[in-house]
């Protein structure tokens, strides 16, 4: 299934669409993606109604895995580079460095490893709005929490390299160009060690139309699964309602 414009739409139909592909990630990568001891959860901030972010987590002791379940493959990247187009790392780090971050947790104490972040309209609608963004993904990483942010918006005025060129430099890592033909963006962030190692990013641009390809989710430095976020796409498309549908999937006049 080609991704597609959702600037044809209005924000209230994004949004409902939004909330339906976060059900839809977590549905896939709870469903045999993920490793045994790790869940994905939707969450919200006091400013939605809604889900607006996916949490990716570990048990403090794995469930026992029965002997007839399928093994997750868990991949590295020295062994398999995820295959996006571009591939970088930061500049060098502080050892041990880690930018504070305070967060109120159940006491179960389940230890926070990743974040999937979907991009909506609201996040670009002003200066103040799209440095908040970029600042909740930055430090994420900084405090060791992988990142993988989906924007399925071309590049604002605020953001003219798109969502990477905004959140790279915050990391230490080079300008970005957003390729003018592909001006969507997936890309994820591979949160370094306390050793010092760099962050590293994995950027697949994308256009309208495209197929929506597979992205390394990091669990650890090096250690990641394929996120498959068109069968995630499938699912939450189907729902979506049949006079926005042909809003969608109209041709250019």
């Amino acid at each position: 299934m080609p991704l597609h414009d959702w600037t044809r739409v209005g924000a209230y139909v994004y949004h409902d669409f939004h909330t339906g592909f976060l059900v839809a990630i977590r549905r896939v990568l709870n469903d045999g993606v993920l490793p045994p001891g790790y869940y994905a959860r939707a969450e919200h901030t006091m400013r939605t109604m809604g889900p607006d972010v996916l949490t990716l987590q570990s048990r403090n002791s794995a469930p026992e895995t029965p002997s007839n379940a399928p093994v997750v493959p868990r991949l590295t990247v020295p062994s398999v580079p995820p295959r996006v187009a571009i591939a970088a790392s930061s500049a060098p780090r502080v050892p041990g460095f880690k930018q504070k971050r305070l967060a109120i947790r159940h006491a179960s104490n389940d230890r926070l490893i990743a974040i999937v972040e979907l991009v909506s309209p609201g996040n670009k609608s002003s200066a103040y709005a799209l440095r908040t963004f970029v600042k909740k993904a930055a430090q994420a990483v900084e405090a060791g929490i992988h990142v993988l942010v989906i924007d399925p918006f071309p590049p604002s005025k605020r953001d003219p390299n798109g969502i990477h060129g905004a959140i790279w430099p915050r990391l230490g890592g080079d300008d970005y160009t957003q390729p003018a033909d592909k001006p969507l963006t997936l890309v994820a962030y591979e949160a370094g060690d306390e050793t010092g190692s760099p962050h590293r990013c994995y950027v697949q641009p994308l256009a309208v139309g495209d197929p929506l390809p597979d992205m390394p989710l990091f669990l650890e430095p090096e250690e990641y699964v394929n996120v498959p976020l068109e069968r995630a796409y499938q699912i939450a498309f189907a729902d979506v309602l049949p006079q926005d549908r042909a809003l969608l999937e109209a041709v250019p006049t």
